[in-house]
Order: C-alpha cells, then structure tokens, then sequence
C-alpha cells in the first residue's frame, strides 16, 4: 500500500478513464475536466511511475504493452472500489445483491420479479449473472443461488430442490424412440462443463449405457437446451431448465425415468455474515418461501410419466 503514495489518485483516474474510454475528449467528459487536464494527469502518472502507459500517435492515445496490463488492474481496483462506495447507497436503499447463474436467473427468478416487487416494493434488487462462485465474505453479495452438492467452504447453504435428471428431446426425435436403446441411433447434445452425467440415468433406467452418435458440444446449458429443441439431438435435461419447453410441447420427455442427480439448487450465504440481507429480511424468511414457491413450481410444471413406464426410481 505504501507504493501508492508516490501516484495521484487523480492521474490513475485520468489514465483508466481514458484506457476504457478509447479518448482524451471522452474521458475529460466524465472526470468533468478539460481536455488538457487529463493530458497532464497522464504526463505526470507516467513520469511518477517512470513507465510510459501510452504512445502518442495522429489517432490519439494507444496503450503500450505495459499500460494494456496496467490499466486492466487499474480498471478491475475502481471497479472494486465503486462497488464499495455503492454499498453506501444500498445500505440505505434496502438492495439485495443476488449472485445467481444465468440459466437460473432466466428459467426462475425472472418471471417471478413482479412477484417480488408486489410483495416488497421497498427492497431493490441487484441481480449479478454470472457462473463465477462469488466470494461471500469479502464481495457485496448478499445471497447466491447455485447448482451442486450444497457443499461450498465458509459457506451456508438451504436448499431449495433437488434435480432429477431425464432424457428430452424434440417431438420429432421422439418419435422415433421406441425403446431406451434406439438413444444409439440419436445424437447425444452436450455441455462440456456440466455436473451430471448419463450414467447415473442408465443406472437408474435398469439398462447398459449407450453409445450415442456424436452430436454438437456446448459450454452452456440454455444453448443444449436450444440445440434440442431444434432437433439436433437428446439431452440430458433436469427440471429447472426443461420445464417451460416441456410444458409448451417444443420438448418431450420420451421415457419415464428420472435419477437423482446428487445435485440441487441452494441458497447460499457467508457464514461468517450474521445477517445476509441488510434490508431486514431474515435469510431464512427468504429460504422458506423460495424452497416453496419452487417445489410448487416443480410439482406443477414437471413432465409426466408416460403410463406403460414402470421403472420410475428416486421419486
């Protein structure tokens, strides 16, 4: 930390204005500075850092190889720094920062917003996207809702449903399954950096593994999801991702047999954190209705079993 006494806070802002801006112009526009003053923050945070950060072309400002690495430090320590300024506001404004999958956020949490807002008009929520583990401790992340074993270090976890998993495909493609071992004749729609795994279905299906032809490969679920009601192939689905496509007849579920995955949906906070939401809202207030509104959700929306199915395991 000592280092940064020989740098102006105010020529490190010039310098990462105008790296993520692209321009003096532009940057002095948001500094709310002249122009000429943001070139002399820059001329003098290189000559305090003895590096140059920028070369001077006809075009204007472009990075040299030491300033593209500095300045997306510099951009990622005022991002950090505008979200802990920020927690000023939500502190006084009740905002709830959701740290939540986007296959989640769009299958769930989305549609269910004016519900919400209905319920809780003065709780603001802030909803961050992202497949990232958000650092609990440390982060303004109140609460994360995330798929897998409910086992993750400092962290507290409630869950809100077990998944089931289960072949779906398009109508099209269904038709011409007339047994679990035609599944060879079909192409097996993956996403490389799923959790589950066909195994666990044959296991619970009574039968061998089957070879599928090769089909496309994905690294996330929305575009298997997608890919599968396009035709191109089976999938293997679970209850929050196929749910909408089943109950709208774009998916079918060919065969009665679901296995437990081993996995769920949670609800997790710090453990280190007293209290998750600052607004008031107990953690576990919100556990207890979200575990109900989904299981009712699931309950209501989950593909039936096909009546000459008799191997329905893990219900």
């Amino acid at each position: 930390m000592a280092m940064l006494n020989r740098v102006h806070l105010n020529g490190l802002r010039a310098v990462e204005a105008v790296a993520r801006l692209g321009s003096l112009a532009a940057a002095a526009g948001e500094l709310n500075v002249s122009v000429s003053a943001v070139s002399q923050q820059i001329n003098r945070t290189e000559k305090q850092l003895g590096r140059a950060l920028f070369e001077r072309t006809p075009a204007g400002l472009v990075a040299t190889e030491f300033g593209t690495v500095f300045t997306a430090r510099l951009g990622a320590g005022f991002r950090e720094l505008a979200q802990a300024v920020a927690l000023a506001d939500e502190s006084s404004e009740c905002t709830l920062v959701v740290s939540v999958a986007p296959a989640f956020a769009s299958k769930w949490l989305l549609p269910r917003l004016s519900r919400h807002f209905a319920r809780h008009p003065n709780v603001l929520l802030r909803i961050d996207a992202s497949v990232r583990l958000a650092d609990l401790d440390r982060s303004d992340i109140n609460v994360a809702i995330r798929l897998g074993d409910g086992k993750w270090p400092g962290g507290q976890a409630e869950l809100l449903l077990a998944q089931e998993v289960f072949p779906v495909c398009a109508p099209v493609i269904a038709s011409k399954l007339k047994s679990i071992e035609d599944l060879a004749l079909t192409c097996a729609i993956t996403d490389e950096r799923s959790m589950i795994s066909w195994e666990s279905w044959f296991e619970a299906a009574g039968v061998k593994p089957v070879t599928f032809m090769k089909g496309a490969r994905f690294t996330d679920p929305m575009l298997c999801l997608e890919s599968a009601i396009a035709g191109h192939g089976v999938m293997l689905g679970w209850q929050l991702l196929a749910a909408d496509a089943l109950a709208d007849g774009r998916l079918v579920a060919p065969f009665g047999v679901r296995a437990q995955s081993g996995l769920g949906y949670w609800l997790v906070t710090s453990a280190r954190r007293t209290k998750a939401v600052r607004s008031g809202i107990s953690r576990s207030g919100c556990a207890k209705r979200s575990r109900r509104r989904w299981r009712s959700s699931g309950r209501s929306r989950a593909p039936a079993e096909p009546a000459s199915t008799s191997r329905w395991k893990g219900r």
